[in-house]
């Protein structure tokens, strides 16, 4: 049987695990809720217990456990420092030296926008590139660095925070205290909350229909809806919102010539209505050298990105910081 490796998207809502061989196939898979109001301790205690009934279901025990965490991780230590959306913001909890025990694997632990850019890299649009930039767009804007084959980490495994770049000096307060992050603009909730105005003031009767009246049901998805049909006031926001995040792609272009962007994340399902104008925005800005052969594409891998790039990260056996 081929050996088997684990994987865990750890998320404020829900835990997502995993079985897979080393080429990503995967031959097991489940989610328990997070409940992460619980104690660190009871949190972990149900990701041991959902690596174990896959074990149990699958027949064999993993070779590694790799784990996405939402915030700041020390991957030599495996310990979380801050994760700034968990109750108690999980501080120096040491989640290698609690689960290594109870799972009977090595246990390695990453960021989890940056284990999604791993898992893109090694299983999705990546595998053919060296250089290439990953944005995540949910509920906050994450990213990664791939840059000759590796992905690139900083001393303390937070490089890559592509949504925290300025993109208006006077913006939006964002929540890591500075202002006018793409964050602000480009995230799930920022494209709703326009959508949302529209909704409220009336010039968005498509997208009112699509939500039958119900303003709550505003989301990226349902803005894309009504842009397709008619709403023209609502594809502008749109088409905003993604101008904006073709300058933070233009600004990491030059900085890089990365031969792919990768656009991933549940605001990544409006497809070319979000990555048409990012392509048309690189290709405007990006001046010192020619930006048309910079692929930008939605992510191969989906909502699921984070968990594939937990299970290359159990594959390589942990990723080195730097």
């Amino acid at each position: 049987m081929k050996t088997l490796y684990a994987g865990i998207d750890l998320g404020g809502t829900n835990i997502s695990a995993a079985l897979a061989d080393a080429e990503g196939n995967i031959v097991a898979s489940a989610k328990t809720p997070t409940v992460s109001h619980e104690a660190p301790d009871a949190v972990m205690g149900r990701m041991a217990s959902l690596v174990n009934e896959l074990a149990a279901k699958s027949g064999a025990r993993p070779a590694a456990l790799g784990i996405g965490a939402p915030g700041l991780v020390d991957v030599a230590l495996g310990v979380t420092k801050f994760l700034p959306n968990m109750p108690t913001q999980w501080r120096d909890v040491g989640v290698r030296a609690v689960l290594e025990p109870n799972v009977g694997c090595p246990v390695h632990l990453l960021n989890d926008a940056r284990a999604a850019t791993l898992g893109e890299l090694v299983f999705g649009h990546g595998k053919s590139v060296r250089t290439m930039i990953f944005f995540g767009l949910g509920t906050g804007v994450g990213g990664g660095v791939v840059v000759d084959g590796r992905l690139r980490l900083g001393p303390l495994g937070a490089a890559g925070e592509l949504g925290h770049q300025t993109i208006i000096p006077d913006g939006p307060l964002c929540g890591c205290g500075n202002r006018g992050c793409l964050e602000t603009l480009v995230s799930g909730p920022a494209i709703s909350a326009q959508g949302m105005r529209l909704f409220l003031a009336g010039n968005a009767p498509r997208l009112y229909e699509i939500c039958d009246g119900d303003v709550s049901k505003v989301t990226p998805a349902t803005m894309a809806q009504a842009a397709v049909a008619g709403d023209a006031s609502v594809g502008a926001a749109i088409e905003r919102a993604a101008g904006w995040l073709g300058i933070g792609a233009a600004n990491l272009v030059t900085a890089l010539h990365p031969e792919l962007v990768v656009i991933g994340g549940g605001v990544a399902e409006m497809g070319d209505l979000l990555l048409e104008p990012v392509r048309k925005t690189i290709r405007q800005r990006v001046g010192m050298f020619p930006a048309e052969s910079v692929r930008v594409e939605k992510s191969m891998l989906g909502d699921r990105a984070g968990l594939f790039g937990a299970i290359a990260l159990a594959v390589r056996g942990g990723v080195e910081p730097g």
